[in-house]
């Protein structure tokens, strides 16, 4: 299964990416197997996405603005408003960076 490595850039993925480092860094951990982690971790988070999350959110903004590269496309939002069944919040920039799925089956 081919996995894109977007999440490594969430906040969770770049606190594992440190940590990971650092345990390299001090003799701790191989370098391959810190590699190794780092490729289950993006498969995890994608068939977690895929399977487990089951709430649609809509988006409404000013779209600052939009790329198309290497299929992916890349959005910047001004003053979004994000809402779902529950609640609604406002968030002043936002970045989504979206990819075709089908890619990763490929």
């Amino acid at each position: 299964m081919a996995t894109f490595e977007l999440y490594r850039r969430s906040t969770i993925g770049m606190c594992l990416t440190e940590t990971l480092d650092e345990m390299v860094q001090s003799g701790a951990l191989n370098p391959n197997l810190a590699i190794q982690v780092l490729v289950q971790f993006d498969k995890s988070m994608t068939e977690a996405l895929e399977t487990q999350v089951k709430s649609k959110v809509s988006i409404k903004g000013h779209l600052h603005t939009y790329r198309f590269c290497d299929n992916v496309w890349t959005f910047i939002l001004q003053d979004a408003l994000f809402k779902n069944e529950e609640c609604q919040e406002n968030i002043g920039r936002v970045k989504i960076v979206a990819c075709d799925s089908k890619l990763l089956t490929q």
